[in-house]
């Protein structure tokens, strides 16, 4: 017979293992560093300019970075930090190399489904990845309790209250703190009555932390996360438990909350990367996003899944429009949630393989320009750096052959590619709303 007790004695032994394990792929101080970039990457994969031209700017300008040269001369090898203050200074034929990032705040993406090994983590990891090689600022959110994406960015010790879980019960309190604290409560003009937080969630203090007491800073130097870990996988039933303590509490939009209080300008990227489950968590990414993304396996069981998923999904929102209609305090949220753009993206997709080719061609009938054209392929790259909870970005291409490889990194490359094509749209139309609101509050203190 066996109790928690059990399983708490095979977890600490799984947490040894675990320690061996990060020493053996990150380093021996277990402590994820990021790789040197070589001037071919630099040039051609990430600046996307020719190697001799590459070459010829840092001959003829000694205040750009040299990099470090390899022993036998034939290469040179830059840090991240290197590459971008090269991107800020380099303008081949005059044009900058920095992306574009329209006005106004950070534009938010959800990475969900229902199924687990769709790729999510994966797809997040990816996409944070060749963001930050883009010259974005990346902030990620790890809503999953397994916490994959935390630890493929090296971050093992996280304690429970500095996850979304604290996030929301910070939220909660300030939340509830403000509806006490106002005259008048819901739309409708009645007072709503006064609600009382126990001690055992305002003594922990989270309500007097800082927004950026819950963000760290990743190996990558212009990513930052919010992570996650496995005592965060009770924040389903203490929001349950928050909800009873105040119903009008707008839950679904303490994560939204959040995000609004960070500085504008901090991060031009926040990617979210979603338990596979339909909670209290799931719905916190989805309401704070703009753009949704599904990323889903070429198998019929995981269509099906996905097709599950977008039902669940739909009727979880409607549902939260219907019930807080009306009864919203003090809330800027708004009902119903409206997302800019929802996109599909298949994963661990083989070419070569029929089944694959013909599931692909069923989502696009059924989801038409919905579905992103560039598949993730599953190559033996891929499967390597799951193993070893990296990135294909993080790899060396000298571990491999180089064309293995460069099919890797290009299958991501061209999905980022179509993910940042279809989000830079609907975020000049938000820079572009947000200065008209911003004219129209001006011209309405003029008055």
């Amino acid at each position: 017979m066996l109790t928690h007790s059990d399983l708490r004695d095979l977890q600490t032994k799984s947490l040894k293992m675990q320690g061996w394990i990060r020493q053996q792929t990150f380093s021996p101080q277990n402590e994820k560093r990021l790789r040197r970039f070589s001037s071919w990457e630099v040039s051609e994969l990430i600046l996307g300019i020719n190697q001799s031209t590459f070459r010829g700017k840092l001959t003829a300008d000694a205040t750009l970075p040299a990099g470090k040269v390899e022993p036998d001369g034939r290469q040179r090898w830059f840090t991240l930090e290197e590459v971008n203050t090269l991107r800020r200074k380099l303008k081949p034929r005059g044009k900058p190399l920095l992306p574009e990032r329209p006005k106004g705040r950070a534009f938010r993406t959800a990475i969900a489904n229902f199924k687990g090994g769709a790729g999510k983590s994966t797809v997040a990891l990816h996409f944070a990845h060749a963001a930050a090689l883009d010259g974005y600022r990346v902030l990620c959110v790890d809503f999953d309790p397994q916490a994959t994406l935390s630890h493929s960015m090296g971050l093992y010790d996280v304690s429970e209250e500095h996850t979304v879980w604290g996030v929301m019960a910070r939220d909660l309190v300030r939340e509830t703190e403000a509806q006490n604290n106002a005259p008048r409560g819901a739309a409708s003009g009645a007072a709503l009555p006064r609600r009382t937080i126990p001690a055992s969630i305002t003594d922990l203090g989270l309500q007097e932390l800082r927004v950026g007491d819950f963000i760290q800073p990743t190996n990558w130097p212009t990513i930052d996360i919010i992570p996650s870990c496995a005592n965060a996988a009770f924040v389903e039933f203490a929001s349950a438990q928050y909800r009873h303590l105040n119903p009008e509490w707008s839950f679904f939009a303490a994560v939204n909350r959040f995000l609004d209080q960070l500085p504008e300008d901090q991060w031009d990227l926040i990617l979210f990367d979603c338990p596979p489950a339909i909670g209290y968590q799931s719905m916190n990414a989805v309401f704070a996003a703009d753009m949704l993304y599904v990323p889903s396996g070429p198998g019929y069981w995981e269509y099906d899944s996905t097709t599950s998923f977008i039902g669940q999904l739909s009727e979880a929102l409607g549902d939260l429009a219907h019930g807080f209609e009306g009864t919203l305090s003090a809330d800027k949220v708004v009902l119903p949630k409206v997302f800019r753009d929802v996109r599909f993206l298949l994963t661990r997709y083989e070419p070569g393989n029929d089944l694959h080719r013909a599931m692909f061609e069923a989502f696009g009938k059924v989801f038409g320009d919905k579905l992103a054209e560039h598949p993730v392929e599953m190559t033996r790259a891929v499967e390597q750096s799951g193993r070893f909870l990296s990135s294909i970005y993080e790899m060396d291409y000298r571990d491999m052959t180089r064309e293995t490889w460069r099919r890797a990194r290009g299958s991501f490359d061209q999905a980022y590619g179509e993910f940042k094509a279809t989000m830079i749209p609907h975020w000049r139309d938000m820079a572009a709303e947000t200065l008209s609101a911003d004219k129209v509050d001006g011209l309405e203190a003029d008055t």
